[in-house]
């Protein structure tokens, strides 16, 4: 089918487009990007007036649990999530059960995925065999299958000779490695930030260094190795500036952060004990906060994800020592992020559109989507002025722990098409 995008203010700083244009699409490829464009006979005219319309936004960690815990989310409904969110691309964690270590597992979501019809979701293998840190997964099985990069995200992996291991091999199939950086031996028991929330809340502390130490352990690694790699949810400002030395010295070294450690830190955790703020990195300081936001702003920091984590309700609603880390974040991200930085000035949609779209692209080394003829048609939509309410209702997602929820945003994804497919029409998911 046809669409003929009419009069969007179209924002891709890889073809330097900040203009409004028309933009049809015929098939599964944008076929014309121009003035005053003239739609084929069967071709359905879409009235883009003061919407922004953008490469198909990408967000490269998330956990659809499926399989295994299916009761949490499940691959169709995380992709009704991302569709929801705005998002054409997604890359699916492998801490399910069975992890996703093989060919076999990679091939399981692809064609789940294929089924749910709504979005691309690119599986990340695990690094090592049930993410155990001690054998080699099967990386090359899982490269012949699909897998998009690696990693054993909800771990770190606590040994740097394995770790060293890992990078080698798949630096050979030029694939990133992507690392949750903890050093367990320090974060023992730690569910809240170390330092004035643990002694303020009397809990246990996860400390700062727990996080840096593997940071500096893998960026020494990747010029060891030359190995690809990549900082997930980076929290804390000697994390960041750890990258940055990285990057100034020439290494493949690039990071992400997530909204909550960009827009929430320790002090949002009062007595209420809410635990859709316990999450894993925990929340940090203040000062940590706006380093990642100067951070994500400046460039340093090369993508925003949501590190999407869905857990039933009785998973949360417990006490806080025992309550499951991780919050959803696929359906808030985007506004967000046009809340707090685009609308308000601090950011640019240029920039907005790097961290959401083209980076991550590159760092899971997928064909770049440009808004110009001949591109794939994966594209966002986005109503800068329309506002919605963070509820439970409001989520498309199976489970409900999102640690925005009260919160009034402004700016939504209202259209997405993906292959060319109009997988979300004015918010609501097809």
């Amino acid at each position: 089918m046809a669409f003929l995008l009419r009069g969007a203010h179209v924002v891709d700083p890889q073809v330097g487009l900040d203009k409004v244009q028309d933009v049809l699409i015929d098939g599964k490829a944008i076929v014309a990007v121009g003035d005053s464009l003239e739609p084929p006979a069967d071709a359905e005219v879409v009235d883009c007036a003061g919407k922004y319309l953008v490469p198909g936004l990408v967000d490269m960690h998330v956990h659809f649990r499926d399989p295994g815990f299916e009761y949490k989310e499940t691959i169709e409904t995380g992709a009704r999530a991302a569709t929801h969110g705005g998002f054409t691309d997604v890359a699916t964690m492998p801490n399910t059960v069975p992890v996703t270590d093989n060919g076999a597992e990679v091939r399981y979501q692809l064609d789940h995925a294929r089924q749910a019809g709504l979005c691309h979701v690119r599986p990340i293998g695990a690094l090592t065999l049930g993410e155990k840190g001690e054998q080699l997964a099967e990386i090359g099985d899982m490269v012949m299958e699909g897998a998009a990069a690696f990693s054993d995200d909800g771990h770190g992996v606590q040994s740097a000779g394995m770790m060293r291991t890992c990078m080698e091999y798949v630096s050979q199939f030029d694939r990133v490695v992507c690392a949750h950086c903890e050093i367990e031996s320090l974060t023992e028991h730690g569910v809240v930030n170390e330092g004035k929330a643990s002694t303020r809340l009397g809990m246990f502390g996860w400390p700062a260094l727990g996080e840096e130490l593997e940071i500096m352990r893998d960026i020494e690694l990747c010029e060891l190795t030359g190995c690809a790699f990549h900082v997930c949810h980076i929290s804390t400002a000697k994390g960041l500036e750890l990258v940055r030395q990285a990057k100034a010295k020439g290494l493949p070294v690039t990071c992400e952060v997530t909204p909550h450690h960009l827009f929430l830190n320790e002090d949002d955790i009062d007595t209420t004990y809410n635990t859709n703020f316990k999450m894993n990195p925990p929340l940090r300081t203040p000062a940590d906060q706006q380093a990642l936001l100067e951070g994500i702003v400046d460039g340093s920091i090369d993508c925003v994800v949501t590190d999407h984590a869905p857990h039933a309700p009785h998973e949360k609603d417990c006490e806080w020592e025992i309550a499951f880390f991780g919050t959803i974040g696929l359906e808030t991200s985007l506004p967000l992020m046009l809340t707090n930085l685009v609308l308000p000035g601090k950011m640019s949609w240029s920039r907005l559109v790097e961290v959401m779209a083209v980076n991550p692209r590159q760092v899971l080394r997928l064909k770049p989507v440009r808004v110009e003829a001949g591109s794939a048609a994966d594209l966002t939509l986005i109503d800068p002025t329309k506002t919605i309410e963070v509820t439970e209702d409001y989520f498309q997602s199976k489970s409900k722990n999102c640690c925005f929820l009260g919160q009034t945003l402004t700016g939504v994804a209202t259209d997405v098409w993906v292959d060319g497919k109009r997988t979300l029409n004015d918010c609501v998911v097809a």
